[in-house]
């Protein structure tokens, strides 16, 4: 996959190489959403087998426990940061 963005960096006509950049800049949040959404499906995978708990799955995927149970959550970031909620006053 890096490969691939790497290959991007050796079109040698700048203007096919912005072309080229644009396309894949264009399709990234469609595709980080399809990401996610894969990744959430194998987390799932891994706490459904026999034993499994956030925090053994944590260890296996060398993350957070609580990065798993965001994964689970559906929610968009990595669990490592996360905005802080906005207080009115």
């Amino acid at each position: 996959m890096f490969d691939a963005i790497e290959a991007l960096g050796q079109i040698t006509d700048p203007s096919e190489r912005a072309k080229e950049i644009g396309a894949v800049l264009k399709n990234l949040p469609d595709r980080n959403k399809q990401l996610k959404e894969l990744r959430q499906a194998a987390v799932l995978e891994l706490l459904a087998r026999d034993g499994a708990t956030y925090r053994s799955v944590a260890a296996e995927l060398k993350v957070h426990f609580t990065t798993v149970q965001a994964i689970v959550k559906g929610h968009s970031s990595s669990g490592t940061v996360r905005p802080k909620k906005k207080t009115e006053g």
